[in-house]
């Protein structure tokens, strides 16, 4: 993501590609890594213990790579062999989301949910799927320079299409579990550093909503894109104003010392 803005803010295209290739060397590191700790570690923790929406990183991690593989693949000797390399972390991306919401969506209906289990990381239900329609959209829209994206070209419309719909689903369901949570079971809303996967998500989605509105001429989501935007700024400006009080709250009594 620091990529992205490298090459949209700045134009340093040179600092974006060096990026790609540093994440993907983390990525071959850290995906694997994990996956294999997670399978050997003993004794297993049980489903309501051991996972929550934070396993999702997979996915988002995964498709940063291929948000930014598709803006920074001209800079490359062979950008073909980096678009189909983006194209190979879009549907890897996704096959980890399928795999992981399921197990997600299981604990949620047949496992104990009580206040204090629904964490603000759950909100990467929706934020995985609104990265994964980012690079969809980036795909889409360099698929008329590459012939062998833009033969499967409807198929990643149909299926960023596919993503868009599970992330706007999402968003009702997370509102009306975080309202009970808050305001039902009078959960106290204090800063936690696990809102800022929160606000990740929202921004995503209005982004994702962008992209994927203009790739496909579909003005009438544009206001979508703009509200969740206002609510995306909202929330950071809120998470931000938690993090500064907890640091101020930290200084003030060792101030008095």
């Amino acid at each position: 993501m620091l990529g992205v803005q490298c090459v949209q803010l700045a134009g340093w295209r040179g600092a974006a590609d060096a990026l790609w290739i540093a994440s993907l060397l983390a990525w071959l590191l850290l995906i694997y890594a994990f996956f294999a700790a997670v399978t050997i570690v003993e004794p297993k923790p049980r489903l309501e213990h051991g996972l929550d929406g934070s396993w999702l990183l997979a996915t988002v991690c995964t498709e940063a790579l291929a948000v930014l593989g598709a803006i920074v693949a001209p800079d490359f000797a062979r950008p073909d062999i980096v678009i189909f390399a983006c194209l190979v972390f879009f549907l890897a991306g996704a096959m980890l989301y399928i795999l992981v919401i399921g197990l997600i969506f299981f604990r949620w209906i047949f496992r104990p949910m009580g206040a204090g289990m629904l964490t603000p990381t759950y909100w990467i239900n929706m934020g995985a799927v609104a990265i994964t329609t980012l690079a969809g959209a980036h795909l889409i829209d360099v698929s008329r320079a590459y012939p062998f994206v833009a033969s499967i070209r409807h198929f990643l419309a149909g299926f960023t299409l596919f993503f868009w719909a599970t992330g706007t689903w999402w968003i009702p369901l997370l509102v009306v579990m975080f309202a009970w949570r808050h305001l039902h079971q009078r959960t106290p809303i204090r800063y936690d550093a696990q809102y800022w996967s929160l606000v990740f998500p929202l921004g995503m989605y209005s982004v994702a909503t962008q992209a994927y509105a203009q790739d496909n001429a579909l003005g009438f989501l544009y206001p979508l894109a703009r509200v969740s935007a206002y609510v995306a700024l909202i929330a950071w400006l809120l998470t931000a104003g938690g993090l500064a009080h907890r640091l101020l709250l930290r200084r003030v009594p060792s101030a008095s010392r």
